[in-house]
């Protein structure tokens, strides 16, 4: 595809549309996009109400006035603005305006039109509640009311001035939520510092929001509201036991993340009001042991998504308990310092009851983990795995490798940065003879006989999407250029890699067609000549990092102004060779770059204009 449409007699010019359509929904987001510029027919095609679901993310400004309005009229549109100052049409569906200048007049201007609107975002507006005015008047009240009726989802998130007062008000608007995320607000649960008594005590406070006004909007909105998020909040173990016994309330998802102090007591009393919950988030509540994973594994049977990352004291008692409920898709274990695996693998296997069809298990940081253990989870769950982090478990070796394209076929998502342990011999599914130091050369018949043997290579997980290689310092140019064809591949990073070269960026940019994604940060054989020869494989590239790579230089930032147009960031800080000069160049040549980092470039520290 030349990027250019074609007249359109010379492509399926009796293709009714219809079907058409129905090909291109077949179709990855970024594969349709491309499609789009074969020729008119397919652009039309591509144009389809099933297809407009779209985000657009920009700072308003005058000149983009009339492309916002444009935008705010289609049938499904989501908006993220930085800065509003505008009129929008009536078919917004999401609006988000996190850190702008909005004013309390421009937003009460606004939404009255937005009748749309089924996910508001206010993330850290703190100067629409500072001044405590904000809806005070009845009749702005009664005008954002109608045009809310049917918000479904609220995000008050990292909001430091919101009160009771405020908070009423805005809520009295939205009487049908079904998600509200108030994480890392400022919450009074316990004791009003301003009037030195409990909360709850007096009248509502113009200066903090309480416990109090959160237990009334969950008892007014409890026949709609299924999902909370207190992350981040000083939540007590007390205030969790209020919200979770308010009648009727039915949560199915509750995030907690980071509420330190939080016992194991409260998530016992959390489990059994609250049993229907089907995601819960209670990473980095450093209180909390395996009391909680047993609790949580014998009252929430429905449960489907679990995160224990960063909770220390967690060790594997309840684990296999946990992974025999059938529903569970994703637990998050990362940096729980105490886990092997070996307990819970034994557990799985002594019991005979079934177990659950995980789809995304992160073992990130959990340094005890070894190969039999690793092995051992991949052959109970791999038909089923979509994603697996291995990041920093530093004992995994080739054994852990070798068991993927085996029992996990399917997977999506692999993460094995910092396993310093892998070498070549592991992604090409060999086995290392005693006077070897790296593989041989495969010849092309014998790449063909791995990719269709199962479990030799990783070069048969042919349907990842993302790839983490990072700090494998034992990887080299023998392994990365031969199992790294994927064509479905978005995110790569190959960092830290001293052994890899130019071959291996040509043969992965002419492989891996569909990356948005990728990482070379200190890989110091990679070239100019080697970006040269990728660059015109990469138009999908959005995401590059070349930092400390000392052999770019000025020639490849023209190569990839010219062949990688839609760039978003580009990392070359520490890049000794490149001047000060080119970076400003690139800026105009690259038309949606939105972030450069070049920080000591040349040798000296430069800040771009950007």
């Amino acid at each position: 595809m030349d990027g250019t449409h074609n007249d359109e007699d010379e492509i399926s010019p009796e293709l009714p549309i219809e079907i058409m359509v129905y090909i291109l929904s077949l179709l990855k987001a970024s594969d349709r996009k491309e499609a789009s510029l074969v020729c008119r027919s397919w652009y039309y095609a591509s144009q389809d109400m099933r297809f407009q679901n779209v985000t657009f993310s920009f700072p308003a400004s005058a000149s983009s006035l009339e492309l916002i309005r444009s935008l705010s009229r289609k049938p499904r549109c989501s908006l993220i603005i930085s800065q509003v100052g505008l009129s929008l049409g009536p078919k917004v569906e999401s609006l988000a305006l996190p850190g702008s200048s909005i004013t309390e007049a421009s937003l009460l201007a606004l939404l009255p039109r937005l009748t749309s609107l089924r996910r508001l975002d206010l993330r850290g507006l703190d100067s629409l509640f500072m001044s405590g005015a904000f809806l005070s008047r009845e009749e702005h009240r009664q005008q954002v009311r109608t045009a809310l009726s049917g918000l479904q989802e609220l995000d008050l998130s990292d909001l430091r001035y919101l009160s009771d007062l405020t908070f009423n008000r805005l809520t009295s608007c939205t009487t049908l939520l079904r998600r509200l995320s108030m994480a890392g607000c400022h919450i009074a649960f316990e004791f009003d510092p301003y009037r030195g008594c409990p909360v709850g005590v007096v009248e509502d406070s113009s200066a903090l929001l309480s416990l109090r006004n959160l237990r009334k909007l969950l008892t007014e909105q409890k026949s709609t509201l299924v999902a909370l998020d207190l992350s981040r909040t000083a939540i007590t173990p007390e205030s969790l036991r209020t919200i979770a016994q308010v009648p009727g309330l039915v949560l199915e998802e509750l995030r907690l993340q980071g509420c330190k102090e939080l016992t194991d007591y409260s998530v016992e009393v959390l489990v059994k009001h609250q049993p229907e919950l089907q995601t819960l988030d209670i990473s980095g509540c450093t209180e909390l042991t395996s009391r909680s994973v047993t609790a949580i594994a014998h009252g929430l049977k429905s449960l489907r998504h679990l995160s224990l990352s960063r909770d220390w004291r967690v060790t594997e008692k309840g684990l296999a308990d946990l992974l025999s409920l059938p529903s569970l898709k994703s637990l998050d274990l990362s940096e729980c310092l105490n886990i092997s695996g070996v307990e819970t693998v034994n557990g799985l296997i002594s019991c005979n009851t079934t177990r659950a069809q995980l789809q995304i298990l992160n073992l990130k940081s959990c340094t005890y983990m070894r190969d039999l253990a690793v092995f051992s989870l991949v052959q109970l769950f791999g038909e089923t795995l979509r994603e697996l982090d291995l990041t920093s478990c530093t004992n995994v070796t080739d054994l852990s490798v070798h068991a993927l394209p085996t029992f996990s076929p399917r997977l999506k998502v692999l993460r094995l940065g910092w396993c310093k342990e892998v070498t070549d011999f592991g992604l090409l599914g060999m086995m290392k003879l005693p006077f070897e130091e790296r593989p041989k050369q495969v010849t092309q018949t014998t790449l063909e006989h791995l990719k269709h043997q199962p479990g030799s290579s990783l070069i048969t997980l042919s349907r990842l999407e993302e790839l983490d290689l990072s700090a494998c310092p034992k990887l080299t140019d023998s392994s990365i250029t031969q199992v790294l064809q994927y064509p479905d591949l978005q995110r790569l990073s190959l960092s830290m890699l001293p052994e890899i070269s130019d071959a291996s960026l040509v043969s992965v940019a002419c492989h891996c067609r569909s990356l948005t994604h990728l990482d070379l940060s200190e890989c110091p054989q990679i070239s100019d000549r080697g970006v040269a020869k990728a660059a015109p494989f990469l138009h999908r590239l959005q995401h590059l990092s070349l930092s400390c790579c000392n052999n770019i230089t000025d020639r490849s930032m023209s190569i990839l102004a010219q062949h990688c147009k839609r760039l978003k960031t580009l990392d070359i800080s520490r890049c000794k060779n490149i001047s000060a000069t080119t970076v400003e160049k690139i800026q105009t040549l690259l038309p949606f770059l939105e972030n450069i980092h070049c920080k000591f470039i040349g040798g000296t520290e430069f800040t771009p204009s950007l």
